[in-house]
């Protein structure tokens, strides 16, 4: 599983930063933390950054939610 963040080129390393820590589930005290900051700019920079625009995509590789056979059904009928 990964996960791809489109449109971060439109970020600032700032922004890409708590954007990446922030979809990965982490509070906004954890992300102060980590990166030395204040929760307020963490939020700032989140709140600015979603502004820009940006998508995150949930790449699963494989199979895992177990609908092999019945997508090359649905294919083979197509």
């Amino acid at each position: 599983m990964r996960l791809e963040i489109r449109g971060v080129e439109k970020l600032s390393w700032r922004e890409r930063q708590v954007v990446a820590l922030k979809e990965l589930g982490h509070s906004t005290k954890d992300i102060a933390s980590r990166l030395g900051i204040g929760e307020g700019s963490v939020a700032t920079l989140y709140n600015r950054a979603r502004k820009k625009g940006y998508e995150v995509v949930l790449i699963i590789d494989g199979d895992p939610l177990g609908l092999g056979a019945e997508l090359e059904e649905t294919e083979k009928a197509e």
